[in-house]
């Protein structure tokens, strides 16, 4: 099974750039998309019929968003953490025979950390949301998580220590959600990996320097580890200043 993750940075302008014959190419299963940044009805998407697609959009126009296309029906659609509903439309879950899918865009600090109260009190919800539905099943949680996770993440470490997205807190609230039982796909088959981002500036040269952040994940319950086959990051993808994340699975659910 092929999963995608992108956080495209407004999903109309995304189309414009190339968006839907990286999806046709791709041939996913399942292709989630972040900060789609637009409100129901407002674009309509030609990927095909073999897809299922669900939409979790903001209330606030042309901010934040999330959205699912999905080969498999699944067996039920939830959009928000504790309720039904959640006015900032950051998170979708698929619930398949086997697994849980969540399709999440974890808010961001803000350049002065005006947000990281809310941010962290996000996080905790968060990982206590991943960790009762993992006590049924397992999950893979995707997206942008908005944090580079250790300094081997991000291009200038030291230089950017503190800032929003590699504040220690932020940090630290990745290192609880992965002891609460989920791997960081990428890194738990490559390790030592460096240079490998999935963010960069539209600062001039930013990118083609690659000084970025591996800010977007694919996160697998523990008790999936087996069944993890590749874990790539699709930086040759332009159209956002976030490239495609993607996690090949043993899993059938066909």
């Amino acid at each position: 099974m092929k999963l995608i993750s992108w956080n495209v940075n407004g999903l109309r302008a995304c189309v414009n750039k190339g968006f839907n014959d990286y999806f046709k190419e791709s041939n996913a299963d399942l292709f989630c998309v972040q900060e789609t940044k637009l409100q129901e009805g407002q674009i309509t998407m030609e990927i095909g019929e073999e897809y299922e697609q669900y939409w979790n959009c903001a209330v606030k126009k042309g901010y934040s968003g999330t959205a699912v296309f999905s080969k498999i029906k699944p067996l039920s659609v939830r959009y928000g953490i504790e309720e039904n509903h959640e006015e900032e439309g950051r998170i979708i879950t698929l619930e398949f025979e086997n697994f849980y899918l969540v399709n999440v865009y974890t808010p961001n600090a803000k350049r002065d950390l005006s947000r990281l109260p809310y941010r962290l009190e996000w996080e905790d919800r968060f990982r206590a949301y991943l960790v009762e539905l993992d006590a049924h099943k397992p999950v893979i949680a995707c997206g942008d998580l908005n944090v580079a996770h250790q300094e081997i993440d991000i291009k200038n470490a030291k230089s950017n220590v503190g800032n929003s997205g590699f504040t220690a807190e932020e940090r630290a609230k990745m290192t609880e959600l992965q002891a609460a039982g989920f791997l960081d796909s990428f890194r738990h088959l490559y390790p030592d990996r460096e240079g490998a981002y999935s963010w960069w500036s539209y600062m001039p040269k930013i990118r083609e320097r690659n000084v970025g952040w591996r800010i977007d994940y694919f996160l697998v319950s523990v008790k999936l580890k087996s069944a993890i086959v590749d874990a790539q990051i699709d930086a040759h993808v332009m159209g956002s200043d976030h490239c495609p994340v993607v996690l090949e699975i043993g899993l059938d659910e066909k």
